[in-house]
Protein backbone atom coordinates (compact mmCIF):
# COMPACT_ATOMS: atom_id res chain seq x y z
CA UNK A 1 0.00 0.00 0.00
CA UNK A 2 1.27 3.47 -0.89
CA UNK A 3 -0.09 6.99 -0.96
CA UNK A 4 -0.49 8.48 -4.42
CA UNK A 5 -1.40 11.97 -5.58
CA UNK A 6 -4.10 12.57 -8.19
CA UNK A 7 -4.49 15.90 -9.97
CA UNK A 8 -8.17 15.99 -10.96
CA UNK A 9 -9.88 18.60 -13.11
CA UNK A 10 -12.86 20.11 -11.28
CA UNK A 11 -15.29 22.44 -13.01
CA UNK A 12 -17.93 22.77 -15.73
CA UNK A 13 -18.41 24.37 -19.14
CA UNK A 14 -17.76 27.81 -17.65
CA UNK A 15 -14.31 26.87 -16.41
CA UNK A 16 -12.48 25.09 -13.62
CA UNK A 17 -9.12 24.09 -12.21
CA UNK A 18 -7.03 21.10 -11.19
CA UNK A 19 -7.26 19.97 -7.58
CA UNK A 20 -4.83 17.56 -5.91
CA UNK A 21 -6.04 14.62 -3.82
CA UNK A 22 -4.04 11.94 -2.01
CA UNK A 23 -5.35 8.41 -1.53
CA UNK A 24 -3.95 5.06 -0.39
CA UNK A 25 -3.43 2.74 -3.34
CA UNK A 26 -3.52 -1.00 -2.80
CA UNK A 27 -2.15 -3.68 -5.16
CA UNK A 28 -4.48 -4.47 -8.04
CA UNK A 29 -6.28 -1.11 -8.04
CA UNK A 30 -7.18 0.69 -11.25
CA UNK A 31 -7.67 4.42 -11.76
CA UNK A 32 -11.44 4.11 -11.36
CA UNK A 33 -10.93 2.54 -7.92
CA UNK A 34 -8.88 5.56 -6.93
CA UNK A 35 -11.56 7.94 -8.17
CA UNK A 36 -14.05 6.15 -5.94
CA UNK A 37 -11.64 6.56 -3.02
CA UNK A 38 -11.40 10.28 -3.78
CA UNK A 39 -15.20 10.49 -3.79
CA UNK A 40 -15.39 8.60 -0.51
CA UNK A 41 -12.63 10.42 1.37
CA UNK A 42 -12.34 13.92 -0.13
CA UNK A 43 -14.91 14.98 -2.73
CA UNK A 44 -18.31 13.30 -2.68
CA UNK A 45 -19.49 15.70 -5.39
CA UNK A 46 -16.83 14.66 -7.91
CA UNK A 47 -18.60 13.68 -11.14
CA UNK A 48 -17.39 10.68 -13.11
CA UNK A 49 -19.20 8.28 -15.43
CA UNK A 50 -18.81 4.53 -15.04
CA UNK A 51 -20.95 1.42 -15.28
CA UNK A 52 -19.52 -2.05 -15.85
CA UNK A 53 -15.94 -1.65 -14.56
CA UNK A 54 -14.97 -4.35 -17.05
CA UNK A 55 -13.91 -2.37 -20.12
CA UNK A 56 -17.09 -3.15 -22.04
CA UNK A 57 -19.50 -0.24 -21.51
CA UNK A 58 -17.18 2.59 -22.56
CA UNK A 59 -18.60 4.94 -19.92
CA UNK A 60 -15.45 5.80 -17.96
CA UNK A 61 -13.51 7.39 -20.82
CA UNK A 62 -11.24 10.26 -19.79
CA UNK A 63 -7.72 11.55 -20.30
CA UNK A 64 -5.15 10.04 -17.99
CA UNK A 65 -1.82 11.85 -17.95
CA UNK A 66 -2.85 13.46 -21.22
CA UNK A 67 -3.77 10.24 -23.04
CA UNK A 68 -7.33 9.04 -23.75
CA UNK A 69 -8.12 5.85 -21.87
CA UNK A 70 -10.63 3.85 -19.84
CA UNK A 71 -10.16 4.49 -16.14
CA UNK A 72 -11.43 1.00 -15.29
CA UNK A 73 -8.74 -0.63 -17.44
CA UNK A 74 -5.78 1.56 -16.47
CA UNK A 75 -3.90 -0.16 -13.67
CA UNK A 76 -2.05 1.87 -11.09
CA UNK A 77 1.06 -0.31 -11.37
CA UNK A 78 1.63 1.10 -14.86
CA UNK A 79 2.69 4.45 -13.34
CA UNK A 80 6.05 5.26 -11.83
CA UNK A 81 6.30 5.18 -8.04
CA UNK A 82 5.50 8.65 -6.72
CA UNK A 83 4.19 9.88 -10.09
CA UNK A 84 1.26 12.30 -9.91
CA UNK A 85 -1.62 10.98 -12.01
CA UNK A 86 -3.52 13.70 -13.85
CA UNK A 87 -7.19 13.09 -14.69
CA UNK A 88 -9.26 15.32 -16.94
CA UNK A 89 -12.33 15.03 -19.19
CA UNK A 90 -12.08 14.25 -22.89
CA UNK A 91 -11.05 17.42 -24.71
CA UNK A 92 -13.05 16.80 -27.88
CA UNK A 93 -16.43 17.16 -26.15
CA UNK A 94 -18.14 19.77 -23.98
CA UNK A 95 -17.72 19.30 -20.24
CA UNK A 96 -20.81 18.75 -18.12
CA UNK A 97 -19.06 18.59 -14.75
CA UNK A 98 -15.60 17.47 -13.66
CA UNK A 99 -14.72 14.28 -15.55
CA UNK A 100 -18.13 13.84 -17.23
CA UNK A 101 -18.55 15.02 -20.85
CA UNK A 102 -21.52 15.58 -23.12
CA UNK A 103 -21.03 13.00 -25.90
CA UNK A 104 -24.51 13.42 -27.42
CA UNK A 105 -22.98 14.81 -30.64
CA UNK A 106 -21.80 11.29 -31.44
CA UNK A 107 -25.33 9.89 -31.34
CA UNK A 108 -26.47 12.61 -33.73
CA UNK A 109 -23.79 11.48 -36.19
CA UNK A 110 -25.03 7.92 -35.85
CA UNK A 111 -28.58 8.99 -36.69
CA UNK A 112 -27.36 10.43 -40.01
CA UNK A 113 -26.18 7.04 -41.24
CA UNK A 114 -28.74 5.06 -43.19
CA UNK A 115 -29.33 1.66 -41.58
CA UNK A 116 -28.49 -1.77 -42.90
CA UNK A 117 -30.45 -2.55 -46.09
CA UNK A 118 -30.17 -6.30 -46.80
CA UNK A 119 -30.81 -7.84 -50.19
CA UNK A 120 -33.58 -10.36 -50.68
CA UNK A 121 -33.07 -13.86 -49.35
CA UNK A 122 -32.09 -16.73 -51.60
CA UNK A 123 -34.95 -18.88 -53.02
CA UNK A 124 -34.63 -21.27 -50.07
CA UNK A 125 -35.15 -18.41 -47.62
CA UNK A 126 -31.52 -18.23 -46.47
CA UNK A 127 -28.84 -15.53 -46.55
CA UNK A 128 -25.40 -16.77 -47.54
CA UNK A 129 -22.05 -15.08 -47.02
CA UNK A 130 -18.45 -16.12 -47.39
CA UNK A 131 -16.66 -16.53 -44.05
CA UNK A 132 -14.02 -14.08 -45.25
CA UNK A 133 -16.69 -11.39 -45.61
CA UNK A 134 -18.12 -12.19 -42.18
CA UNK A 135 -14.70 -11.89 -40.55
CA UNK A 136 -14.02 -8.55 -42.21
CA UNK A 137 -17.09 -6.78 -40.84
CA UNK A 138 -17.15 -8.61 -37.51
CA UNK A 139 -14.14 -6.63 -36.28
CA UNK A 140 -16.11 -3.38 -36.31
CA UNK A 141 -18.84 -4.89 -34.11
CA UNK A 142 -16.40 -5.04 -31.20
CA UNK A 143 -16.75 -1.26 -30.73
CA UNK A 144 -17.93 -0.35 -27.20
CA UNK A 145 -18.53 3.31 -28.14
CA UNK A 146 -16.14 4.68 -25.56
CA UNK A 147 -15.44 7.47 -28.09
CA UNK A 148 -11.74 7.48 -27.26
CA UNK A 149 -11.02 7.37 -30.99
CA UNK A 150 -13.21 10.44 -31.41
CA UNK A 151 -11.42 12.18 -28.55
CA UNK A 152 -7.92 11.55 -29.87
CA UNK A 153 -8.81 12.58 -33.44
CA UNK A 154 -7.14 15.92 -34.09
CA UNK A 155 -9.78 16.86 -36.66
CA UNK A 156 -12.47 16.79 -33.98
CA UNK A 157 -10.17 18.48 -31.45
CA UNK A 158 -8.95 21.31 -33.65
CA UNK A 159 -12.11 22.21 -35.54
CA UNK A 160 -15.79 22.77 -34.82
CA UNK A 161 -17.61 19.44 -34.68
CA UNK A 162 -20.55 20.92 -36.58
CA UNK A 163 -18.55 20.62 -39.78
CA UNK A 164 -18.98 17.62 -42.04
CA UNK A 165 -16.71 15.13 -40.32
CA UNK A 166 -18.25 12.21 -38.45
CA UNK A 167 -15.04 10.96 -36.87
CA UNK A 168 -13.33 7.56 -36.81
CA UNK A 169 -16.01 5.75 -34.83
CA UNK A 170 -18.63 6.42 -37.51
CA UNK A 171 -16.24 5.93 -40.39
CA UNK A 172 -15.87 2.43 -38.96
CA UNK A 173 -19.64 2.01 -38.86
CA UNK A 174 -19.94 3.16 -42.45
CA UNK A 175 -17.22 0.70 -43.41
CA UNK A 176 -19.06 -2.13 -41.65
CA UNK A 177 -22.13 -1.37 -43.76
CA UNK A 178 -20.35 -0.72 -47.04
CA UNK A 179 -18.31 -3.92 -46.73
CA UNK A 180 -21.24 -6.07 -45.68
CA UNK A 181 -21.95 -8.56 -48.50
CA UNK A 182 -25.70 -8.44 -47.90
CA UNK A 183 -26.11 -4.66 -47.78
CA UNK A 184 -27.52 -3.04 -50.94
CA UNK A 185 -27.33 0.66 -50.09
CA UNK A 186 -24.76 2.95 -51.69
CA UNK A 187 -23.31 5.34 -49.11
CA UNK A 188 -20.13 6.47 -50.88
CA UNK A 189 -21.52 9.92 -51.68
CA UNK A 190 -22.35 10.41 -47.99
CA UNK A 191 -18.93 9.12 -46.95
CA UNK A 192 -17.39 11.88 -49.02
CA UNK A 193 -19.77 14.79 -48.42
CA UNK A 194 -21.38 14.24 -45.03
CA UNK A 195 -18.84 12.14 -43.14
CA UNK A 196 -15.80 13.96 -44.51
CA UNK A 197 -13.53 11.06 -45.40
CA UNK A 198 -11.14 13.45 -47.14
CA UNK A 199 -10.38 15.31 -43.90
CA UNK A 200 -8.66 12.33 -42.30
CA UNK A 201 -4.91 12.32 -42.96
CA UNK A 202 -4.19 8.83 -41.60
CA UNK A 203 -2.29 9.57 -38.38
CA UNK A 204 -3.57 6.27 -36.88
CA UNK A 205 -4.07 7.92 -33.49
CA UNK A 206 -7.63 6.56 -33.37
CA UNK A 207 -6.38 3.00 -33.84
CA UNK A 208 -3.82 3.43 -31.08
CA UNK A 209 -6.49 4.71 -28.66
CA UNK A 210 -8.99 1.89 -29.29
CA UNK A 211 -9.26 -0.41 -26.24
CA UNK A 212 -10.73 -3.16 -28.45
CA UNK A 213 -7.73 -2.99 -30.84
CA UNK A 214 -9.92 -2.40 -33.89
CA UNK A 215 -7.92 -1.53 -37.00
CA UNK A 216 -9.93 1.65 -37.55
CA UNK A 217 -7.43 3.33 -39.87
CA UNK A 218 -6.20 0.45 -42.00
CA UNK A 219 -9.36 -1.65 -42.13
CA UNK A 220 -12.08 1.03 -42.21
CA UNK A 221 -10.96 4.56 -43.06
CA UNK A 222 -8.38 3.79 -45.75
CA UNK A 223 -10.70 1.39 -47.67
CA UNK A 224 -13.46 4.01 -47.57
CA UNK A 225 -11.10 6.71 -48.81
CA UNK A 226 -10.04 4.41 -51.64
CA UNK A 227 -13.66 3.86 -52.66
CA UNK A 228 -14.30 7.59 -52.67
CA UNK A 229 -11.23 8.13 -54.87
CA UNK A 230 -12.35 5.37 -57.25
CA UNK A 231 -15.81 6.90 -57.50
CA UNK A 232 -15.04 10.59 -57.82
CA UNK A 233 -11.40 11.05 -58.82
CA UNK A 234 -10.45 8.10 -61.03
CA UNK A 235 -10.36 9.35 -64.66
CA UNK A 236 -11.41 5.97 -66.03
CA UNK A 237 -14.45 5.86 -63.78
CA UNK A 238 -15.28 9.43 -64.81
CA UNK A 239 -15.11 8.40 -68.48
CA UNK A 240 -17.34 5.38 -67.88
CA UNK A 241 -19.97 7.58 -66.21
CA UNK A 242 -19.90 9.90 -69.20
CA UNK A 243 -20.24 7.04 -71.67
CA UNK A 244 -22.92 5.23 -69.65
CA UNK A 245 -24.89 7.90 -67.80
CA UNK A 246 -27.45 6.67 -65.33
CA UNK A 247 -25.83 3.26 -64.89
CA UNK A 248 -25.69 2.31 -61.22
CA UNK A 249 -22.13 1.73 -60.03
CA UNK A 250 -21.17 -1.25 -57.98
CA UNK A 251 -19.24 -0.35 -54.85
CA UNK A 252 -19.31 -3.65 -52.99
CA UNK A 253 -16.31 -5.92 -53.07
Amino acid sequence: MSERTFRVWRGNQDGGEFVDYSVEVQPGMVVLDCIHEIQKEHASDLSCRWNCKAGKCGSCSMEINGKPGLSCMTRMNTFEEGETVTLQPMKAFPVIKDLACDVSWNYKQNERIRPFAPRERDPDGEHRMMQEDVDRVQEFRKCIECFLCQDTCHILRDRETEQNFAGPRFMARLASLDMHPLDTDDRIQEVKDESGSGLCNITRCCTEACPEHIGITDNAIIPLKERVVDRFYDPLMWLMRKLRPGKKETVKN
